[in-house]
């Protein structure tokens, strides 16, 4: 059972390590990058929940987790994408003027955090419906 909760959760794991990469790079490895990385280990341990609910599948226990883990990534990982692609290219001029630029980082976790909650709370409920 752990060897397929492995298998299954390899994915997750090597889009999570690239991706806290990328925003450490992106960051030019500013003091916010640790913060940076929580929605990610968030969503990592969410994926490990699921699938050990599921005795290593990601469905097994119901749609309920899964669903909500996806819930959860969706705004979590994206919204943190985006905005670390934003500031990486300075998308449309966004950071043109700005003083401080890379303060963005911040509170950018807290808001992850919340947005990923609540997206995780979603796809819980319409997860308990299926």
């Amino acid at each position: 059972m752990s060897t397929q909760i492995f298998v299954r959760l390899l994915p997750v794991l090597l889009i999570v390590v690239a991706a806290g990469f990328w925003f450490a790079d992106a960051e030019k490895n500013g003091p916010w990058v640790a913060r940076n990385l929580a929605p990610l280990v968030l969503l990592l341990l969410l994926s490990w929940v699921t699938l050990r609910l599921g005795n290593g599948n990601w469905s097994a226990a119901g749609w309920a987790w899964p669903l909500g883990t996806i819930g959860f990534a969706i705004p979590a990982l994206g919204l943190s994408a985006y905005l670390h692609y934003a500031y990486l290219v300075n998308l449309n001029g966004m950071f043109t003027g700005v003083e401080e630029p890379a303060r963005l980082f911040r509170y950018l976790p807290i808001y992850t955090i919340v947005a990923g909650g609540i997206g995780f709370a979603i796809g819980w409920i319409v997860g308990k419906r299926v």
